[in-house]
């Protein structure tokens, strides 16, 4: 790793004039600080973060703040937070990573310090008390999610109200009449989360457009609820013949829970998702999915980020358009 004394001997100057050089602290004349970058550029040396702070009044820090609540699917998280830290990187600047549920204080305190530049906020509720806050905030964010009111904040999400309408229009066009939402844990709901509220939104409004009988199930992310949950359905809804999965854990419980109680898939039921799509494509039957896209969203959200703290303008809202892709576990209706 190159060092500041690297630098300084190789620019012929001391190591003091090289810390000058980039803290700006003392002046220096032009042709010692072309020295002294031109150095830098050679040596390819990166100034501590504590160097480059006093050089610019920023930390070249962004926070990425995702508490990690029970019934989120940790893997799609950490999806989003490799693509918001990739495409920081390209930035030139460094990722905080936040996941304590500490809500408006956690972020007062982050914001009152020169620890970062900016927020990135995810797990967003639909009456989130985080809000308030981020509007008054001296320092930019962006909500990788959508609350019920977004107006004077930066958001973007995939459209999770049109991905459930998706999932619903496809079972429709292959002639379904009675369709359930297999949704996320009761905890995402009893906090409103945005993305799972939307999803249950764009399955019922979709389903109702078509006059299909539906019914919304949230559901426990292991084997055993998904045994319990598919036994109920069949109890229930003996004429059931679609179901849209959202919940990344359970596809596969489920498709084993339905094929033990005699149901295959796609002959008898058809199964479509909203999840990763790489867990659709490696499911035992690839399942029709629209796919969650972690990394558009993730950098888009950085890239959003880096024009606020430029000065530029940006769109309040950003929806990414849902892409359903049909695979081999939905069937026209028997």
């Amino acid at each position: 790793m190159v060092k500041i004394t690297d630098v300084a001997r190789h620019a012929g100057v001391s190591p003091s004039t090289v810390s000058y050089a980039l803290s700006g602290k003392r002046s220096i004349s032009a042709e010692t600080r072309r020295r002294v970058e031109a150095s830098i550029r050679e040596l390819g040396y990166r100034p501590h973060a504590g160097a480059r702070a006093l050089a610019s009044s920023r930390s070249n820090v962004l926070a990425l703040v995702v508490p990690l609540r029970s019934g989120m699917h940790v893997p799609v998280v950490m999806q989003f937070a490799v693509s918001v830290v990739t495409t920081a990187r390209r930035h030139d600047h460094d990722v905080l990573l936040l996941t304590q549920e500490e809500g408006e204080e956690g972020l007062r305190r982050v914001a009152d310090t020169a620890l970062v530049d900016a927020l990135i906020v995810m797990d967003v509720q639909m009456h989130d008390a985080r809000l308030p806050l981020l509007r008054a905030l001296d320092r930019p964010s962006v909500l990788i999610g959508f609350p019920a009111e977004p107006a004077g904040l930066t958001c973007i999400d995939l459209d999770f109200r049109a991905a459930g309408e998706a999932c619903v229009e496809q079972l429709a066009l292959l002639g379904h009449r009675c369709v359930a939402l297999i949704g996320s844990p009761p905890e995402v709901y009893l906090r409103q989360t945005g993305f799972a509220q939307r999803v249950a939104e764009g399955f019922t409004a979709a389903a109702d457009r078509h006059g299909l009988r539906s019914s919304v199930h949230p559901c426990e992310a292991s084997p055993g609820a998904a045994r319990a949950v598919a036994e109920r359905l069949l109890r229930e809804q003996p004429a059931l013949t679609g179901v849209v999965v959202h919940n990344e854990p359970l596809l596969e419980p489920l498709l084993d829970a339905f094929e033990q109680l005699g149901l295959r898939v796609p002959g008898d039921l058809s199964i479509t998702a909203i999840c990763p799509e790489e867990v659709a494509l490696s499911a035992r039957v690839p399942v029709t999915s629209v796919a969650i896209p972690t990394g558009e969203v993730g950098a888009r959200a950085v890239e959003l980020l880096m024009r606020k703290l430029g000065g530029s303008p940006v769109p309040e809202e950003t929806l990414l358009a849902p892409r359903l892709v049909v695979r081999g576990s939905t069937a026209p209706r028997g």
